[in-house]
């Protein structure tokens, strides 16, 4: 909780000001029922006198306990929504700060769930505790006091049943609480497959694979919807529970009570009075029933609470150092005896014995069959991973003493699965570097050879790109993608396989512009083509996460190697 309510913040008077105009409510509802008793008794005398004196009084009060209700509900709102609003960001923004194991660890599916379902949980959880949780205790405290001091024997009758409904609540929570935390995997588990199949819709449609995705997706709900039930028949025993027990009061009272009047004649106990304590018990024992509201609603937050708590409080090992170094001199590349595994648990190397050395403006290509680690080698570069063993150093110095921002921010990488956010072109591009102006922005697009294809849309720079880019061929975006990268102006840029989507004249002319305009950059070029890295100054050559081969061109042809292999592979595949 304590981590919960740094969420709080701007919110705090509204969330502070909801228990002190309930805790008004609660006394202005408790004052009315032992107004009523003096009025009852005294309507007995014949006179309308007392009639008018005490319901004058019961509407000023009943004016003011709704003026104090309505501010309460209203304080509520505004904080419980404000806190939900809040905590959302703090874990959109811890969420930004996670390396790739950290999002692999938690998975993307599970972090959606957090920041959605279980923040809703957690928001209504927040608005009852600071509206009806305190309401409840406070309004049987004021009416056990009130019934109390009418009539001390017949409040005992409260007090004997309160702790029957305690015991009552805690065996539910017992048996609902292991069920609540079983659904929430499974949620992570249903968001996943639906995440899946949306981001792989055509793969599905090309196998006519929609009815399995169907029935897998039809699987995970029944298992949510069978979890749903059994905590859902658990629960429904609370109502009844609680309305047992309040008519079993009620009879009690009213039972006694009448045996009082009618024996002592109204000296032990008034009708007034019975009345009031009639009144004082509803309110009790419906106290009670809004306090199991309250406790079934935390029942199924707690576990959402841990869930979002998990992820506020945890630590990347990949962070920026203290007074990290702010500049990054050059684009040189050094990797001195790396060894890299996914997890610290794994048996498994991805990259193991791996020394390299790259001199500031040179362009390197890198081959490797599927699976030889090529995307690892160069996410170690721009600490998107931290090395296993050994060093990776960019500019002379140790990825891991610069600031991570100024790092990244020299290091331009063009992924393998190129993204495209919803916006303009000019919103896009503006990722590599928000304050481009016109002119630079259309200078990398003629760098990357989208300025061809740009200048056809009707908006041109102001073309709207819908999510994911999916108004734009897979070639077009590879090129935005890859203009988008030289906007930054980085001082080593990586192309992830980021032209296999493009024909291989185009491919030609965009390796020919950044060899010409950009020669103080280092060029990394990943590819399955010969022909995109033939002109390489060093061309490696990956196999089971080592680099087996490492040489120019006309130096790997003579060794008769894997990459003479691949070169005459695709060298007759042309002739054919």
């Amino acid at each position: 909780m304590k981590t919960l309510l740094k969420s709080v913040r701007e919110f705090k008077t509204k969330a502070i000001q909801t228990p002190i105009f309930v805790s008004l409510e609660v006394i202005l509802e408790c004052i009315i029922p032992f107004i009523m008793a003096k009025l009852i008794d005294e309507m007995t005398l014949g006179s309308m006198e007392p009639v008018i004196r005490y319901g004058l009084i019961l509407i000023v009060l009943g004016i003011f306990s709704l003026t104090f209700g309505v501010l309460s509900a209203r304080c509520s709102a505004t904080a419980s929504s404000g806190f939900g609003k809040n905590l959302r960001e703090d874990l959109f923004f811890i969420v930004q700060d996670f390396s790739f194991a950290d999002i692999d660890a938690f998975s993307t599916s599970s972090l959606i769930t957090r920041m959605t379902t279980d923040v809703q949980n957690v928001q209504n959880a927040f608005g009852m505790f600071i509206r009806i949780a305190v309401r409840t205790p406070l309004m049987m405290i004021f009416s056990i006091f009130m019934a109390v001091r009418i009539n001390g024997q017949m409040a005992l009758i409260f007090l004997g049943i309160l702790p029957l409904l305690g015991i009552g609540l805690i065996s539910i929570a017992r048996h609902v609480f292991p069920i609540f935390r079983r659904i929430f995997k499974k949620y992570d588990a249903l968001n996943n497959s639906v995440q899946e199949n949306i981001a792989g819709i055509r793969v599905v449609k090309s196998f006519v694979r929609e009815d399995y995705e169907i029935e897998k997706f039809n699987k995970a709900s029944e298992e949510v919807r069978n979890d749903f039930v059994g905590a859902e028949k658990i629960l429904a025993l609370n109502q009844p529970m609680m309305s047992f027990f309040m008519y079993t009061a009620m009879l009690l009272v009213s039972y006694i009570g009448a045996r009082f009047i009618i024996t002592s004649k109204g000296s032990i106990l008034t009708t007034g009075q019975l009345s009031s304590l009639i009144n004082y018990g509803i309110q009790i024992l419906s106290s009670m029933m809004m306090l199991s509201m309250v406790f079934v609603m935390f029942t199924m937050a707690q576990e959402s609470i841990n869930r979002i708590v998990e992820v506020l409080t945890h630590e990347s090992d990949l962070k920026s150092p203290e007074n990290g170094i702010k500049e990054v001199k050059d684009g040189s590349i050094s990797f001195k005896d790396v060894s890299f595994k996914y997890a610290n648990t794994s048996h498994q190397y991805a990259l193991f014995d791996v020394d390299l050395d790259i001199p500031s403006g040179s362009t390197v290509g890198i081959l490797g069959s599927t699976g030889a680690s090529k995307t690892t080698l160069i996410q170690l570069i721009s600490r998107l991973y931290d090395v296993t063993a050994g060093s990776v150093k960019v500019g002379g110095v140790d990825v891991r003493e610069y600031d991570l921002e100024t790092l990244r921010d020299a290091v331009g990488v063009v992924l393998q699965k190129n993204v495209l956010f919803s916006g303009t072109i000019k919103e896009n591009l503006r990722w590599g570097k928000p304050d481009a102006t016109d002119e630079e922005m259309l200078h990398a697009c003629q760098l990357a050879h989208a300025d061809e294809f740009i200048q056809q849309f009707p908006d041109k720079y102001d073309t709207y790109i819908e999510q994911g880019g999916t108004n734009v061929s897979g070639g077009q975006k590879q090129r935005l993608c890859i203009a988008r990268a030289l906007l930054k102006n980085p001082k080593i840029i990586i192309f992830d396989d980021s032209t296999s989507a493009v024909d291989t004249k185009t491919d030609a002319l965009i390796q020919k512009a950044l060899r010409e305009e950009i020669p103080n950059t280092t060029k990394i070029i990943i590819a399955q083509r010969v022909s995109s890295v033939e002109h390489a100054d060093k061309i490696l050559v990956m196999d089971g996460g080592k680099i087996v081969e490492q040489g120019s061109h006309e130096e790997l042809l003579k060794r008769n190697g894997i990459y003479r292999e691949v070169y005459d592979t695709q060298t007759k595949g042309k002739e054919a």
